[in-house]
């Protein structure tokens, strides 16, 4: 068989197996679809059932269908991602400063130091990789414990019907500015002094254009608009990839800069149904496909049971302080921190590059992984209540600030 037929047979098994685990064995309230589909993606990989059937695996996901499938899924989540930041309202962002710039402080440092006493107390050793300084392998953890998965948080937000409601815009604004945050302190880990001078070089060449664009899509008709947008992502992206920034910060401050309202909202609600149809599956089993299932036996379980405790916990007290001191109610504090910490796939890739340096070592990685699993298992069940507790506080009499916020 060719490269296309066989292309194909993977297209096949990333859209099948997925779909039907999910729709058979009802698992959409503690594994949506996207879990079901990372998960999936471990599964086929080469740790697990390439592990057992290396014949089968060498076949069907050979080096050239590797190639073609991760250039199909780049372009998805860059897709999904820029729509996510086109529908970030950065007015609102600006006006609301001073509670969106404490939260996400607050949401970043408290897991960020739990994460490290956690990797400093992780039962045994090998936890460190060959290349790593002690300092970058523990910094490196407490980031890994601090991610916030943007994509997967817009498509659990979506599922619970809070992407468009202010409280999912407030969400959205904390998690982005972490992001970028994140992959900030992810150059700084890495030490690339040289990346840290094309990011400054990136950053000032990005505002200038951003000027540009923006003076040029307000001229545009909108059928102009569509056909621009594309082009502007490819660039953007390009540009903080080169950068070291990650091509998905990108890819969001891409759309970030933009104007919702230049573009028809049920046109790019389409948009973003399709992305999530037929493209962004493929991203999540191909992030599965390069991870590499390495257990150390039963003290991985234990690492990852650390590390989960460490992130999640850390989460919910950073963003309880912040909710104190800005007034929040317990419930909306503990609705915003368990979104917060949903892992998933930014993460593993966040601990890809981590173990690709040699900082982490193979069972460390192990550890993250199951725990970016399980910490996005963890969200829809959590909130559910939270949510409902929460808009039955917003209808009650004299509860209009609350209202408001959600």
């Amino acid at each position: 068989m060719n490269t296309t037929e066989i292309f194909l047979i993977a297209m096949l098994i990333i859209f099948t197996l997925p779909y039907l685990v999910w729709r058979v064995g009802r698992t959409d309230y503690w594994a949506p679809l996207v879990v079901v589909q990372i998960v999936a993606g471990i599964v086929l990989g080469p740790g697990a059932l390439g592990a057992a059937f290396p014949e089968y695996y060498a076949f069907v996901f050979n080096a050239q269908v590797i190639v073609a499938l991760n250039g199909v899924a780049w372009w998805a989540v860059m897709l999904f991602v820029f729509i996510a930041g086109l529908e970030l309202d950065l007015v609102a962002a600006w006006r609301e400063r001073r509670e969106a710039g404490l939260t996400a402080a607050a949401a970043l440092s408290a897991p960020m130091v739990l994460g490290c006493i956690a990797a400093l107390a992780l039962p045994g050793a090998g936890w460190g990789g060959a290349a790593g300084a002690r300092w970058q392998f523990v910094l490196g953890i407490g980031m890994a414990c601090t991610v916030t998965a943007l994509p997967i948080l817009i498509l659990l937000m979506e599922k619970l019907a809070i992407l468009r409601l202010p409280l999912g815009q407030r969400i959205l604004r904390y998690a982005s500015l972490d992001d970028i945050a994140i992959w900030a302190v992810l150059a700084l880990i890495l030490a690339d002094w040289q990346r840290l001078g094309r990011q400054g070089l990136f950053v000032a060449a990005f505002a200038l254009a951003a000027v540009a664009v923006r003076a040029l899509m307000r001229r545009l008709p909108e059928r102009d608009r569509w056909f621009v947008a594309p082009v502007w992502l490819a660039a953007v992206a390009l540009g903080a990839d080169w950068c070291g920034l990650h091509f998905m910060i990108g890819a969001f401050l891409a759309g970030a800069v933009l104007d919702a309202h230049w573009f028809d909202q049920e046109r790019m609600d389409l948009l973003r149904h399709h992305v999530l149809l037929v493209l962004m599956p493929v991203f999540f089993l191909s992030t599965g496909l390069r991870t590499q299932w390495v257990a150390g036996g039963a003290v991985v379980f234990v690492a990852a049971a650390m590390l989960l405790a460490a992130a999640v916990a850390g989460k919910l007290l950073g963003v309880m302080v912040a909710g104190r001191w800005l007034g929040w109610s317990r419930t909306e504090a503990l609705v915003v921190g368990w979104l917060l910490q949903t892992k998933a796939l930014i993460m593993i890739i966040f601990a890809n590059v981590l173990l690709d340096k040699r900082i982490i070592s193979a069972d460390a990685f192990t550890a993250l992984l199951l725990m970016a699993v399980a910490s996005t298992m963890l969200t829809v069940p959590m909130v559910t209540p939270l949510l409902k507790r929460l808009r039955g506080a917003a209808q009650a009499p004299g509860a209009a600030a609350a209202s408001q916020r959600t």
